[in-house]
């Protein structure tokens, strides 16, 4: 069963680096399940890269639901990311993990993001789940102050993922940027879908940037809410706010995001680790 973890680990330190780096400051103990959870959400995340196609993605997602209701032992033991979230996470989360994949549907399809209200639900429900989840394994239950948190958590961290797929979402004619918004900016979706920074697009994500800033603020403000052994399931939001704050210059291009640096990351969540206020500064 160790290779199961071990595969997980690899996936999460592949694809997702920054919770991989998180989760190295957690006790050694609960790092096993961490790395399950973050390898699920790795699988779920990017159904829609491996599928291409609507219908595919549909019958992966299925088939990660029966694998929760505990529908496919035979093929759930074989799967090394199935076979080790069921050990750690067991039966008593699959009614809050199916309702991420559910959520997840809504990758699969080019039907925009209506309003800022759909984009904060989608996000409570994925990414959100995810910091829960997270804090959980790492403390137990975790209170109302704990879980609004990951929710605010889980908002920031979308609306960075949003801006940073930016390019590769309207290349395929999907938005994650809420209708309302664009609107309100007088906006126009086909100015995103044809790379065309207008000053009213840039207005428009500017919003959503200042939205996150705002979340991740709160978060790295709730030192006290948040109990120190559950602090390390947050810490992959270290390295956001600089990144956000690199949107702000002259020259920033929407369609070419910034990069950060890997050891600047690393460094970061190294840094947070020490001082949990430094996630939201």
């Amino acid at each position: 069963m160790q290779t199961h973890f071990e595969h997980c680990a690899r996936l999460v330190r592949e694809v997702d680096r920054e919770r991989y780096l998180a989760t190295l400051f957690a006790p050694a103990g609960y790092r096993n399940a961490l790395f399950a959870l973050y390898a699920f959400n790795v699988e779920i995340s990017r159904v829609r890269e491996l599928a291409h196609e609507s219908m595919p993605g549909e019958i992966r997602l299925q088939w990660w639901r029966e694998i929760l209701l505990g529908e496919r032992a035979e093929e759930a033991a074989s799967n090394p990311t199935a076979a080790a979230l069921l050990e750690t996470l067991g039966q008593d989360n699959s009614e809050r993990l199916i309702a991420l994949i559910d959520a997840h549907s809504f990758d699969l399809y080019n039907e925009p993001m209506p309003a800022i209200s759909d984009l904060q639900s989608y996000a409570v429900a994925t990414a959100g789940s995810i910091f829960e989840l997270a804090a959980r394994i790492l403390g137990g239950d975790t209170g109302w102050e704990v879980a609004a948190l990951a929710g605010e958590a889980g908002q920031a961290q979308t609306i960075a993922n949003l801006l940073a797929q930016l390019p590769r979402h309207a290349a395929r004619r999907q938005l994650y940027v809420p209708v309302e918004v664009l609107q309100h900016y007088r906006a126009e979706t086909d100015d995103i879908f044809a790379l065309r920074a207008t000053p009213e697009v840039r207005a428009a994500l500017a919003e959503l940037r200042l939205r996150a800033r705002h979340y991740l603020a709160r978060v790295g403000a709730a030192g006290t809410e948040i109990p120190q052994n559950m602090q390390p399931a947050f810490l992959p939001l270290a390295p956001l706010w600089q990144w956000l704050r690199d949107m702000e210059r002259p020259d920033y291009d929407p369609f070419r995001p910034p990069q950060v640096a890997p050891w600047r990351r690393q460094w970061r969540i190294w840094r947070a680790a020490k001082s949990f206020s430094r996630v939201g500064a």
